[in-house]
């Protein structure tokens, strides 16, 4: 564990740091099951053949939404964590080694998309070897966060993550600032997710909601944080998914949202490592 910051009075986070905001984009493309991925198609009665639209769907997310995803973090200079599932890698490893050579953390997702919660403890380890593998073979990094299926891991993910050398785990809503636990009777950062400010919640199955109407969910939202952060350490989670949030409109939307949020003064975008580095060190971290 690092050493602790110490903080002026009244000060949250360091260097005159007023909010931090963080970025989530999910490289999920070619991991996903044939059937009941979430695709906007309706099921088919026969599950013995393939979904071929449902696959194109998919690929759009590394065909389309992360390259146009990456020029825009480019564009504000913005680092974003990606959660990688391990088998999407596999498929497109020079995807995953672009995105980190852009300066962008690689996080674990899991190897494939075979819920956590229903492994036993020998399959979840090695699930989660397998993608770290799968990683640091394309991108040259071993990840150190992780974000389980749909949030749901088991009673022994904390231990087994920290086993491999994780820092931090992702697959908790319960605040809108980091935390801390404690796994074998050491820290283990907390980085809180977001159903709210994310695309596979709002536009899931490309729903109703439009592009316009997110953006003005996720300013309202800043806005209140940004002013909390008077007073206490804020936090803000945004989460999209590379074909999702990829599609021209959610782009346009996310790039004014950057904008938006880069004229107040004190806002800073971190890579959720770098958020569980300070979490590790700063004082009065909220312990769960």
């Amino acid at each position: 564990m690092s050493e602790k910051i110490i903080l002026p009075a009244g000060q949250y986070w360091p260097d005159g740091i007023r909010m931090v905001v963080s970025v989530s984009m999910q490289f999920e493309a070619g991991a996903q099951s044939e059937h009941q991925n979430g695709s906007p198609f309706p099921a088919m009665a026969d599950q013995s053949l393939p979904d071929l639209p449902a696959r194109t769907w998919f690929e759009y997310g590394a065909r389309e939404g992360i390259p146009r995803m990456l020029d825009l973090w480019d564009k504000f200079k913005v680092p974003v964590t990606s959660h990688m599932v391990g088998q999407a890698v596999l498929h497109r490893p020079a995807l995953a080694r672009e995105i980190v050579e852009r300066g962008h953390e690689a996080a674990a997702h899991g190897h494939s998309w075979t819920p956590h919660w229903s492994m036993t403890e020998a399959e979840e380890r090695a699930s989660y070897v397998a993608n770290s593998d799968a990683i640091f073979a394309a991108t040259g990094t071993r990840p150190t966060g992780f974000n389980a299926f749909w949030l749901r891991g088991t009673v022994n993910t904390l231990s087994i993550l920290q086993s491999l050398g994780f820092t931090y785990h992702i697959d908790d809503l319960s605040a809108d600032e980091p935390m801390l636990t404690t796994v074998n009777q050491q820290p283990f950062a907390i980085v809180p997710y977001t159903l709210r400010n994310n695309d596979i919640a709002r536009f899931g199955a490309e729903g109703p909601l439009t592009a316009q109407a997110f953006g003005q969910e996720l300013r309202d939202e800043f806005d209140q944080l940004y002013m909390e952060a008077g007073y206490k350490r804020r936090m803000m989670s945004v989460s999209l998914h590379d074909r999702i949030g990829g599609t021209p409109a959610r782009v346009r939307m996310m790039g004014e949202f950057l904008q938006y949020a880069l004229q107040h003064p004190g806002v800073v975008f971190m890579r959720k490592d770098q958020i569980a580095a300070l979490a590790l060190s700063l004082p009065d971290v909220p312990q769960k």
